[in-house]
């Protein structure tokens, strides 16, 4: 199968909130970095998850969830960004990358569920 561009850029989105995810533990920041730490990485996760679908709703399904999580992964940038809990973090790379995988996430998810429709399957 070939390598999925947005399988990718989520895995490496995802190994770029490690750090920050440690830096918020550094500074007992718990719950909110819980938080960002699971839907961050549940997002490659549930892409893994879609191409091995055994059909193309349950591809759109698993796409669609992991355009969830990627959405909450900006909701708790934001918040973090916004916020100042996070002393002197810089988000605007983490913020840009995830505005980009939840746009390709979108396309995927209504691209696959437009196909579905007109198969009738």
């Amino acid at each position: 199968m070939t390598e999925s561009i947005v399988g990718t850029k989520s895995y490496y989105f995802a190994l770029k909130v490690i750090p920050l995810f440690k830096l918020m533990q550094d500074q007992k920041e718990y719950v909110i970095s819980n938080q960002l730490l699971r839907c961050s990485t549940s997002v490659g996760a549930n892409i893994e998850e879609a191409q091995a679908g055994i059909s193309r709703k349950d591809f759109a399904a698993k796409m669609a969830i992991a355009s969830k999580e990627a959405r909450e992964s900006r909701y708790w940038l934001r918040l973090l960004s916004e916020s100042g809990i996070v002393k002197d973090y810089d988000f605007s790379e983490l913020l840009s990358e995830i505005d980009e995988i939840v746009k390709m996430l979108t396309k995927i998810v209504k691209t696959t569920q437009l196909e579905t429709n007109k198969q009738g399957t």
